[in-house]
């Protein structure tokens, strides 16, 4: 997954297309202040939300959404992305490496979950933290900020932020880790979007505050094979019509750089702090150029996120050449398996809106077509994250 530099060091590009910015990212049991820093472009979930119900009292009536805010009460989601070094490292160096941001501010946490960032901010001397998180963890979190001695710093407030009633007309910053696969799963970013609006004050900080979506192109042949053509003949009886479903359905898993057929573009760049709710759904073109010749089984999506309002900018990439994150990367399997030569184009469009019945999942409409000496093709795909 990484391009090795030396033995304790690991070196990343991301980015637009166009740049070539490098951040360092040291080892894990390395000093807070060498996890991720750079002079380009970078950036960093906490474990965020609501339950409507513990599990034992999940009812017919029971929403999508109840199960996704219950979904966090549990640890174990939490244990996962707090041993996200890339993650919550980044976070934590954004916070103590510029704690002119923080320091006798007040902060509003979204999504506090284990309330880790709140901690992270208090310690580096925030006036006050507000921590807001919808799920039964918000207990724990009460219970996590007392056993550290910050009761006096950071109050939790358990509820959804949309429904909760902050102490305070303003807050001077906002954080949060909003972000999850394939950037946009879970529409979490509407809730951030929704306290900037109603209380942070102007010129206020939100971080991250930038937030950009990839598109690559891979071989895949072994994997597609087991996962997707594996229905064609089960036990010798034709299952194909399952085929058409795990088609639909993107894979989050983590891609070998060695896979990567094509360059990469960029998507979408999102700015946090000017953007409105609309603008997570877009439509976008794009142009992979092949960089060899090969098959292609799969288009690969994956999103870079970083804190412009640092002295260096920091932040970090969930791409196929960077450290391994818990978002690993989104897998888009075709129908059609492309035959490309070095030099040759895969020019299509990406369309992405939350789904209509389920705001939290996401729906996708991808167009490409392929004129090459080997292989003409021309499709359209759906696709729905749930």
């Amino acid at each position: 997954m990484t391009k090795k530099s030396n033995q304790n060091e690991e070196e990343f590009i991301f980015g637009e297309p166009t740049q070539n910015t490098k951040i360092r990212f040291e080892d894990a049991d390395e000093d807070d202040d060498e996890v991720a820093e750079g002079s380009g472009f970078a950036a960093a979930q906490d474990e965020s939300m609501c339950d409507a119900a513990d599990a034992s009292e999940v009812t017919d009536d029971t929403t999508s959404a109840d199960y996704y805010f219950d979904s966090y009460s549990h640890f174990g989601i939490h244990e996962e992305m707090l041993k996200d070094v890339v993650r919550t490292k980044t976070y934590q160096n954004v916070i103590n490496q510029n704690k002119f941001l923080i320091k006798d501010k007040i902060v509003l946490d979204v999504g506090a979950g284990t309330g880790i960032l709140s901690l992270f901010c208090a310690k580096a001397g925030a006036a006050h933290v507000y921590a807001v998180e919808c799920s039964q963890m918000a207990d724990m979190a009460k219970e996590i900020v007392k056993a550290n001695g910050f009761s006096d710093v950071i109050t939790v407030l358990k509820g959804k932020i949309e429904e909760i009633e902050l102490p305070v007309p303003k807050v001077d910053v906002i954080i949060s880790e909003w972000m999850g696969y394939f950037l946009l799963f879970e529409n979490m970013l509407d809730s951030v979007l929704y306290a900037r609006n109603k209380w942070l004050v102007d010129d206020g900080v939100v971080l991250p505050d930038k937030a950009s979506l990839h598109l690559t192109a891979i071989e895949d042949s072994e994997y597609k094979e087991d996962k997707i053509e594996f229905w064609d003949s089960v036990y010798g009886f034709d299952m194909s019509c399952i085929k058409k479903k795990a088609m639909m359905e993107p894979l989050v898993d983590t891609v070998d750089q060695n896979q990567i057929v094509t360059d990469s573009r960029l998507l979408k760049t999102m700015d946090i702090t000017k953007m409105s709710s609309g603008d997570a759904s877009f439509t976008a073109p794009f142009k992979l150029v092949a960089q060899r010749n090969d098959y292609i089984h799969a288009l690969v999506a994956y999103f870079d996120v970083s804190f412009t309002m640092c002295h260096k900018l920091l932040g970090f990439s969930t791409g196929p050449k960077s450290r391994a994150t818990h978002w690993k990367q989104t897998v888009l399997y075709l129908e059609d398996v492309l035959t490309i030569c070095e030099g040759e184009t895969i020019t299509g469009s990406m369309s992405v809106s939350p789904n209509k019945k389920n705001p939290r999942d996401i729906d996708i409409k991808l167009n490409y077509s392929l004129n090459g000496q080997h292989c003409k093709v021309s499709r359209t795909q759906h696709y729905r994250m749930r």
